[in-house]
């Protein structure tokens, strides 16, 4: 049996406090499970309105798996939201696990994309969350944090 490290979202936070640092505009991230939960969220985020964000992007992703079902669309890649003062942005991270981030107007809506999938693909397999009442030894990790941080 491997014995795997399985990350709290302290153990994320610092993921998301790259992509807010290295994207200007960045306000926050956070890392939320397929019914909302949060995983993680970056230091710019209370955890209160980190969980209105996860329940707010879970509604966005719904809508569009839906958009995408009406129309034979196939799956959500992302889910791109521009509002008067800002942006938000949702992706797939993992099988069950989603990526939000909230930005200002200043942030260059490419750049951003290209980061948030850049990050994805880089941790994007580790980062999967396991369904509600998933308890099997065999069950992916939510995230290995050692091999992640080991990773150039």
């Amino acid at each position: 049996m491997i014995n795997r490290t399985i990350a709290t979202h302290q153990d994320l936070d610092w993921l998301l406090d790259g992509l807010v640092d290295s994207v200007t505009g960045t306000r926050n991230a956070v890392l939320l499970s397929d019914d909302g939960l949060v995983v993680s969220h970056s230091r710019t985020i209370e955890r209160a309105d980190a969980e209105r964000l996860a329940a707010v992007a879970t509604g966005q992703q719904s809508l569009a798996r839906g958009v995408g079902q009406l129309f034979d669309g196939g799956p959500v890649h992302q889910v791109i939201v521009e509002l008067a003062e800002c942006w938000l942005f949702v992706i797939a991270a993992a099988q069950g696990t989603h990526l939000a981030v909230v930005a200002s107007q200043e942030v260059d809506a490419e750049v951003m994309s290209v980061a948030m999938h850049t990050l994805v693909q880089q941790v994007g397999q580790k980062l999967t969350t396991p369904a509600r009442g998933e308890d099997t030894p065999n069950a992916p990790a939510s995230f290995d944090v050692f091999a992640a941080r080991n990773r150039g």
